[in-house]
């Protein structure tokens, strides 16, 4: 269809909304503008749909949004008699509006919807999805995006995000929908007088808490040792589930970050509302200071995703997703085995780019540690596999490094509620002690190593992106170094060819993963290097892992390898 026929098109759908044609109107003469918001469609990929908001097949708006959940329910309805979903949302700029349209579009096609009555966690709606026994769940979140973008998350009915054999599917069914013709409409409150959308019961929201606190190992903890708290939502979701869990364990000196305390789409003091970055702390460190907190605290707009900030030594450090991780994990293995409720059959799973320290803490403790793709729904698919063999129990920890937590298997994403629960508990444990938590990271890195980590970023302009970074890829597949800054190659995997390469003794040998386009090199004194092309963006990300006795020797090991790894891409692109 013509660009023109397009755009009057869409303009008869969105003559009556004031905004919408204002919109327009300014974009109507920049073809440029134009062509990038109509010359293709919003992608459904395997963490669903994400875009900036805006006028356009190829932006996020309730036109896109309802052809997605006519296409949902059209699988739906296909596979599940009767087929029902859970719909929530989180603070992001009409995050409701969308979740009404949502929900609105699955009742006129047959399907029960829940929806959450205000913005909700994440993880809540994947435990709602399980715990209303619903065939599919979407939450309306671009999580830690820039506040221009909304996005539309689907999950399955075991309560993990939709794996890809699914979202094809979805996808199929999609793009079979006309935009505008073939989309199924209802009225929203009729249709929750007539019950066909209901709003998720209270019960949901209590139990959802109860197996938050749950998560808890030494229930004495905050409240046994006094512990200031600062927290931040980031102007997101996380607000009312993270106090009433601290609150409920003895938080008694709690400190919210007023700027940051309401939900706000617009997240008008940080633009990019990510608690993996640090810029993300400034005015929590300011609050911090004035309160003279032991730790800050910080959920990014949908609370999947955990910040941390320690005092010591006079100012406040912000731990890395890794560094999270690592403390959570030991502390839930050393503390489960002194209370004797480790099972033997302890198993935790971490994303392939996660720091393997915890390869080594896992091994103290004789539990198993499982390795996926990079992606939190890869951990769900695990944890629904020991559910399948009646094996929940053996689940310990669930780790992404980019800041993604999961403790217990009542949810299946990744939980930044629990995880902030537990890292109070943590803090408060070792403050009885007189050690912060910089000082166990410390400790326990003078038991099994340092190990440091850095990821870089190469971007490459959209018209390029797809030939450089295969080029790239492919080179790399093809090259032959021995070293890599003083390191000696010991073994490639290259998960996109489902190999192994032994360097010493020139064996190939099957490897057992998912087929991906992802480089890993493993390498002397155990260093690692992976490579991988992002699946959203123009980018090819490297993450580099620094081994050695003592935190300077890793920096120097780190950076050494990541500098020569570095100029070699640049010399093959």
């Amino acid at each position: 269809m013509e660009y023109t026929k397009l755009l009057d098109r869409w303009k008869t759908h969105f003559s009556h909304d004031p905004q919408m044609l204002s919109e327009f109107k300014a974009i109507s003469e920049n073809k440029d503008e134009i062509i990038s918001r109509f010359s293709s469609d919003l992608e459904f990929g395997t963490a669903g749909l994400r875009g900036v908001m805006g006028i356009g097949t190829n932006r996020f708006n309730i036109y896109t949004v309802r052809k997605a959940t006519q296409g949902l329910a059209d699988y739906l309805n296909s596979t599940y008699s009767p087929a029902s979903v859970v719909v929530s949302f989180d603070s992001r700029i009409n995050s409701d509006v969308f979740a009404k349209e949502t929900a609105a579009v699955l009742a006129a096609n047959g399907i029960t919807a829940y929806i959450s009555k205000q913005l909700a966690p994440t993880p809540f709606l994947s435990f709602s999805v399980r715990e209303l026994h619903c065939s599919a769940g979407v939450m309306i979140t671009a999580s830690h995006n820039p506040s221009e973008y909304n996005g539309y998350k689907c999950y399955g009915s075991d309560g993990s995000q939709m794996p890809p054999k699914i979202t094809e599917q979805v996808y199929k069914h999609i793009n079979k929908v006309d935009i505008f013709d073939d989309v199924r409409l209802s009225d929203f409150d009729k249709e929750l007088e007539k019950g066909t959308i209901s709003l998720i019961p209270k019960s949901v929201y209590s139990k959802y808490i109860r197996n938050v606190l749950k998560q808890s190992i030494n229930k004495q903890y905050p409240a046994k040792c006094e512990l200031s708290v600062t927290y931040t939502p980031l102007n997101g979701a996380g607000k009312d589930f993270v106090i009433e869990v601290l609150q409920k364990v003895g938080v008694k000196q709690l400190h919210i970050v007023k700027e940051q305390e309401n939900p706000d789409g617009n997240f008008p003091t940080c633009k990019y509302p990510n608690p993996e970055a640090k810029e993300a702390f400034s005015l929590a460190i300011k609050t911090a200071k004035k309160n003279s907190s032991d730790i800050i605290i910080a959920t990014d707009p949908d609370s999947d995703r955990l910040g941390v900030g320690v005092f010591y030594q006079g100012e406040y450090h912000i731990l890395t997703g890794n560094q999270i991780g690592i403390l959570l994990f030991n502390y839930i293995l050393s503390q489960k085995r002194h209370k004797n409720i480790l099972p033997d059959s302890a198993l935790a799973i971490r994303t392939l780019v996660s720091s393997k320290m915890i390869d080594a803490i896992a091994k103290e403790y004789k539990c198993d540690i499982v390795s996926v793709p990079t992606g939190f729904k890869n951990v769900g698919q695990k944890i629904y596999e020991l559910e399948i063999k009646n094996s929940l129990e053996s689940f310990a920890f669930g780790f992404e490094e980019s800041n993604g937590y999961l403790t217990g298997a009542y949810t299946r994403d990744k939980d930044a509620v629990s995880a902030a629960l537990l890292i109070c508990e943590i803090c408060s444990f070792y403050k009885e002690k007189n050690l912060s938590l910089i000082d166990v990271l410390n400790n326990l890195y003078k038991k099994y190593g340092f190990y440091l980590e850095n990821t870089v970023c190469m971007e490459f302009s959209k018209q390029s992106q797809k030939q450089k970074m295969l080029s790239i890829m492919s080179n790399l597949r093809n090259s032959h170094y021995g070293l890599i800054g003083k390191k000696k190659i010991l073994r490639i995997n290259d998960y996109l060819g489902s190999q192994t390469f032994d360097t010493d003794t020139n064996t190939v040998y099957e490897l057992n993963f998912p087929k991906l386009d992802i480089l890993e090199f493993i390498l002397s004194g155990n260093n690692s290097i992976i490579i991988r092309p992002s699946g959203t963006e123009p980018k090819l990300k490297i993450y580099f892992m620094g081994v050695a006795d003592n935190a300077l020797d890793a920096k120097s090991t780190l950076l050494e390898i990541q500098s020569d790894f570095c100029s070699k891409i640049k010399n093959l692109s």
